[in-house]
């Protein structure tokens, strides 16, 4: 069954519509990336695929919860790590909040994504939010009291963290349910692109409203949140996913079965964890911005900023003229422009072309990741996304954090020259090895559509 997408200005689709009335993708491909079964229930409604994403009511909620939500968690993580410094002055508290922000992820990732198969995504999501907000309340009350209780505030982290947790693959689950066909791949750019822009904007707010007193940070945080949430409300009923009904350690694990089974997947997405591993320059910007360029801490935000403007820069010229033909290539492109990007940065002393480096090599890493989650959204059933997306969500998490730890490292034995730019030349050897181990990337040519030849 075919039917109109709801546009702004247009008729809302039915809250109450299920999986059946919504319709589902017709395929004229078939996949050895897995059993045969609906392969990427993507809705295939009649759509301008030049309509403006804003125009496209789901999409447009999807991205505003996913921006509002992404700003909230950055302006807590300055807020917090201000206020706690300021009442306790110990660096190893602030280390704390770090782990008790990255254990969550750790120990409950694939079991979020368990849930987010089994119960409906709208919900899990509206769940979330609601915690969020009330830790973003919590937050609040303390830093209203006289003397903020730093236990309850750890607390406090951990609780928003294991929300945050949970989130991620709902929202990554919901996001080919909520795109027409015609516009997934320019969707798709748009919402890791929300990502990177709430990179820029959370952290800086929240620096700014500090200023004022860490209750003012908090309560922007209540208001952000507090959209997110209202906008999960009206996004459309998506259908009830299909996943297993008992959770067990062989549902659990079904997400990393799968990925290894499709050589398209465990190609693209081993690709992006190996590139990472040996990426994490961003850890070493305070170097380069204070002994190697001199531009202080001023110039060290510009470059810690120049990877974000990039990456939304590629995006923006994504969702207008999405990739059509040789996805692959255009992915091993991003990976090289992203490598030989971070080996010019190392070796410049020149502020321009440090900034211009890292600016192409934020822009590569978003062409690339586009593509990878492209792949990953249509070669995936709707029964596996949420493991699937968390299996992902944990690849991303553990090797930026082991990208940072190696860059630190190695720059402790050879200096940060050499620790970026051999970083940069691992990116460019990785793309040589895996067009010969996983050939069937290179043979991709539209991401928005499932690949036949794995």
């Amino acid at each position: 069954m075919r039917a109109a997408w709801p546009l702004i200005g247009s008729h809302r689709m039915d809250d109450r519509t299920s999986g059946s009335d919504q319709g589902c993708a017709s395929h004229d491909h078939a996949t050895s990336d897995a059993k045969p079964r609906n392969i990427a229930d993507i809705p295939s409604w009649d759509v301008d695929p030049a309509t403006p994403l804003y125009r496209i009511r789901p999409i447009a909620l999807l991205f505003t919860t996913r921006v509002m939500s992404n700003v909230t968690n950055h302006m807590i993580t300055v807020a917090v790590g201000y206020q706690v410094y300021d009442l306790t002055e110990s660096a190893s508290l602030l280390g704390l909040i770090g782990l008790a922000q990255f254990l969550p992820p750790l120990l409950l990732m694939l079991f979020a994504g368990q849930v987010s198969d089994r119960f409906n995504r709208r919900q899990v999501l509206r769940i979330c939010y609601a915690i969020e907000l009330c830790a973003a309340a919590g937050f609040l009350a303390l830093a209203l009291l006289p003397r903020p209780n730093i236990a309850a505030m750890f607390l406090l982290v951990f609780i928003n963290a294991t929300a945050r947790t949970f989130e991620l693959p709902a929202v990554a689950a919901l996001m080919p349910l909520m795109a027409p066909r015609a516009v997934l791949g320019r969707a798709i750019a748009a919402h890791v692109s929300a990502g990177k822009l709430s990179m820029l904007i959370g952290p800086s707010l929240g620096g700014v409203l500090y200023l004022f007193g860490p209750y003012v940070v908090y309560g922007v945080c209540v208001l952000t949140i507090l959209i997110a949430w209202a906008a999960s409300f009206l996004l459309p009923r998506p259908p009830d996913p299909m996943g297993p009904a008992k959770m067990s350690l062989d549902t659990l694990l079904g997400g990393f079965r799968f990925i290894w089974r499709s050589q398209t997947l465990l190609g693209a997405m081993s690709l992006d964890l190996v590139a990472t591993l040996f990426g994490g320059l961003q850890a070493l910007l305070p170097i380069y911005a204070r002994d190697i360029l001199d531009i202080g801490a001023l110039g060290a935000g510009v470059l810690r900023s120049s990877p974000a403007v990039g990456a939304l820069l590629a995006a923006a010229v994504l969702t207008r003229i999405p990739i059509r033909r040789h996805a692959g290539i255009y992915m091993y492109v991003g990976v090289v422009v992203y490598g030989v990007s971070a080996i010019v940065f190392a070796f410049s002393h020149d502020v321009l072309l440090s900034v211009t480096a890292l600016i192409l090599f934020g822009a590569g890493d978003m062409v690339s990741a586009v593509v990878r989650q492209t792949l990953m959204q249509v070669t995936t059933p709707d029964e596996m996304r949420g493991r699937v997306s968390a299996v992902s969500s944990l690849f991303a998490s553990t090797s930026d954090q082991l990208g940072w730890f190696r860059a630190g490292m190695m720059a402790a034995w050879l200096g940060p020259v050499g620790s970026v730019a051999i970083g940069g030349a691992a990116a460019i050897a990785t793309v040589v090895l895996w067009t010969w181990r996983f050939p069937v990337l290179r043979r991709v040519q539209r991401p928005d559509e499932p690949y036949i030849g794995s």
